[in-house]
């Protein structure tokens, strides 16, 4: 049990230090900015 919690708790960790390169290296702005909820309504405006 302990396994599967630390799984999904590195998956998570890694899922959010992803967006924050993502968005802050890669893409044009800041790193902190990838927890605004209108950054990710764009995103799902634009997958729709």
């Amino acid at each position: 049990m302990i396994i599967i919690f630390s799984v999904i708790l590195l998956m998570m960790l890694l899922f959010i230090i992803g967006t924050m390169i993502g968005y802050g290296v890669i893409g044009s702005g800041k790193a902190t900015d990838v927890f605004n909820f209108s950054i990710w309504q764009h995103i799902l405006d634009f997958l729709k």
